[in-house]
């Protein structure tokens, strides 16, 4: 019995894997077109931007978006492999063998703890790396934005482009105070093109509205010439930088990897920024394997039947597809309310999973024990 057991799970989990893999490459499929058109469009304009170009940013950008797709592709696999299994009449077989639900959804669940896990090790900072790509060439591209910034532990970067002059500021440490960002142990390039105009070294500066203001700070022109050097007890920097902006400016959470966070959440919240969305966004990815195999049991209350007609089927198709909808729904909801601080982080990224599991589970021990 163990071995026809281990057979049949085997068989089970063959077949939950090859409707997976059908569905995630036709979704894929779909990605890319849908991406870009719309990248062609938003280019359209651009002589500079090839089909070539364009074609890459879609690539670039695919792997993230995939991603978001995953709970869906895995419902949909999950019912397409019970459809299947019920119309062959091979389920019958199974549950009159006496397997009962919890022995067939093994191995599926299982399969798609093992998918979540190497999707949130492994291809998630693959595709946070490749979106970190996406996002900068759409920024060079496309947006032309002129601001840059970034935090580790070395401090912070930000970069503020004026035409084709631009400045450069690093800075050892940082704390928010209010609406302004005092700054230690700081250094200032003034770039004209590829090359450095001047320099400031400042022992603490203060970004305000409209200023970089710098105590005790020595300026040396290196524009032409022998450099110069002058002492200043204060010294201010014109820039069109806020402290409002440079929090904005923050890495998007989607373009660090699972493995980045923890240490980006550390150094940003030691510089006095809340790092909100990375925090909730890196609980949300520990979510994302369970939220999988919540999916699993979705499908299963939905299909995991052998004495229905066709019809019944695409009813049974349609409330399961609408469920997702509802629970894609609620994970957006929470999420955006812990974006608010309206709810607990821990709430927000896991309510929707630990409400769809429930929902799967109570309906299966109805059906099978009920």
């Amino acid at each position: 019995m163990t071995r026809i057991l281990r057979i049949l799970s085997i068989y089970v989990a063959w077949q939950v894997t090859l409707s997976f893999l059908a569905f995630i490459g036709g979704i894929c499929g779909l990605i890319l077109l849908f991406d870009t058109v719309e990248l062609l469009r938003r280019t359209a304009g651009n002589d500079a931007m090839s089909f070539g170009t364009v074609f890459g940013l879609a690539l670039l950008k695919l792997p993230h978006t995939a991603q978001a797709t995953l709970p869906f592709a895995v419902m949909l696999s999950m019912m397409f492999a019970l459809f299947r299994l019920a119309r062959s009449h091979e389920l019958l077989v199974m549950r009159a063998a006496g397997l009962s639900v919890w022995q067939f959804l093994t191995p599926p669940l299982v399969l798609t703890l093992a998918l979540g896990a190497v999707n949130l090790t492994v291809i998630d900072p693959f595709a946070a790396s490749l979106y970190e790509s996406y996002q900068r060439l759409e920024d060079g591209l496309i947006r032309r934005s002129s601001t840059s910034l970034n935090i580790d532990k070395g401090g912070l970067w930000l970069r503020e482009a004026q035409g084709s002059a631009a400045t450069i500021v690093h800075a050892a440490t940082m704390q928010v105070d209010a609406n302004a960002l005092n700054l230690g142990g700081l250094s200032v390039f003034k770039m004209d093109g590829e090359k450095v105009d001047s320099r400031y070294e400042a022992a603490a500066g203060r970004l305000g509205d409209g200023v970089i203001a710098l105590t005790a700070v020595w300026e040396m022109q290196l524009g032409s010439g022998k450099p110069v050097s002058t002492y200043h007890e204060a010294y201010s920097l014109p820039t069109t930088l806020t402290a409002d902006k440079v929090q904005d400016s923050l890495a998007a959470p989607e373009t660090m990897s699972f493995w980045d966070l923890p240490a980006f959440i550390r150094s940003s919240q030691a510089a006095g920024f809340s790092a909100l969305p990375h925090r909730l966004y890196w609980q949300s990815l520990l979510a994302s394997p369970f939220l999988l195999c919540a999916m699993v049991l979705v499908a299963s209350a939905f299909y995991l039947t052998a004495g229905t007609k066709l019809p019944g089927w695409m009813l049974r198709g349609a409330a399961g597809v609408g469920t997702g909808f509802v629970v894609y729904f609620l994970n957006h909801f929470t999420y955006a309310l812990g974006l608010s601080a309206t709810l607990p982080l821990a709430l927000a990224a896991w309510a929707p999973t630990v409400a769809t599991t429930m929902f799967g589970v109570a309906y299966l021990f109805h059906r099978e024990d009920g």
